[in-house]
Order: C-alpha cells, then sequence, then structure tokens
C-alpha cells in the first residue's frame, strides 16, 4: 500500500478537461517510474483498448485550458514534438491490463481510489452549490415579498399620517360677510 502523500500526489496531478477529470501521460508515467516515451509506446501497441472516451490527444484548446490549470509550462530539452495523451477515469483503468510490473498495479489501485475520492467531492461540492443557489432563490422571494409588503405599508402608513394632519389642523374660523346684512327677525 502507497502512502498517504503519494495519493494527495496522484490528486494534484487530477485535472479537469473537455469537462472531465483527467491525468496526463507525463503525469501517469512519472507515477508508474517509467519514461512517458515508453507508456505511450505501450499504449500506441495496444490502442483497441482506449476508445476516445477512455484516451483522447490534446488540441490547441485543450492546451490552453491545461496551461490555465498548472500555471507554469515545464522547462527541459525542447519540450514534447507531439501534444501530451490524457486519460478518463476508464482509461487508467485500462492501463492496469497494458502494464504489469508490481508498481504499476499498486500505482493504479491508488489512482482508482483517488478518483473516486474525487468524484465523492465533486458530488458533494454539487449537492452544496445545489442547495446554496435554492437558498438564493428563496432570500430573493422573501426580500421581494417583504418589498412589496414594505411598499403597501408606506403608502398606508402616508395615508394615516394626512389623514392626522388634517384632524389637526383647525378649520378656519366662520368668515363675517362683506357688505350689509339685515338681522334675522327671529334673532330679536
Amino acid at each position: 500500500m502507497l502512502t498517504a502523500p503519494f495519493q494527495s500526489l496522484i490528486g494534484s496531478r487530477i485535472l479537469v478537461l473537455r469537462d472531465q477529470h483527467v491525468m496526463l501521460d507525463a503525469d501517469l508515467a512519472e507515477l508508474y517510474g517509467t519514461q512517458t516515451r515508453i507508456l505511450v509506446q505501450a499504449i500506441k501497441r495496444n490502442l483497441e483498448r482506449f476508445p476516445q472516451d477512455f484516451m483522447f490527444q490534446l488540441e490547441n484548446h485543450d492546451l490552453v485550458a491545461l496551461r490555465s490549470q498548472i500555471v507554469t509550462a515545464k522547462t527541459g530539452r525542447g519540450g514534447r514534438r507531439t501534444a501530451p495523451y490524457v486519460f478518463t477515469e476508464q482509461g487508467v483503468a485500462m492501463l492496469s491490463s497494458v502494464l504489469n510490473s508490481p508498481r504499476a498495479i499498486a500505482v493504479n489501485i491508488e489512482i482508482m481510489r483517488t478518483f473516486v475520492q474525487v468524484r465523492a467531492m465533486a458530488a458533494t461540492h454539487g449537492d452544496l452549490a445545489k442547495r446554496l443557489d435554492e437558498l438564493e432563490e428563496r432570500s430573493a422571494a422573501l426580500a421581494l415579498q417583504q418589498d412589496t409588503f414594505a411598499q403597501n405599508t408606506r403608502s398606508q402608513l402616508k395615508q394615516v399620517f394626512e389623514a392626522i394632519r388634517q384632524l389637526m389642523t383647525p378649520p378656519d374660523p366662520p368668515k363675517r360677510p362683506i357688505g350689509f346684512v339685515a338681522p334675522d327677525p327671529e334673532d330679536r
């Protein structure tokens, strides 16, 4: 069994490309303790075992996405002449049928365990994101209800204040008529 730091090393080598969790051929070769060209050579001898959903070669747009995840390019003597291959979880599992050394088998087991952990974490984060979205929608609806309530309340309060002001304003005293007014005969 391999150590926990080795599992975290594997986890750090799992990347997301084309909405899939994948591993680069160079990283797998390093983990298996072999050279990248030897790993690729073994794969090319068994291409029928690696359909497109198990393994694919990177294209220019994939390389741009890859650089954004890795941040820095690896330095070396001239770099690679061909685009790297990447392997999905199923492709890494298929590698165990191509590579038969004891180290390759042990590494493959740990890689599979790490992929399972990554998938579980992604599911947990997905559930949290969904619950957060639901909570955000509920709070927006509640805020809208409160805003509508507040507008109605403000309107009603304005009406109440206006009515109180009208009640507080004393009525104008009766005005004396202008001109001659004959006295009312009943008042005598």
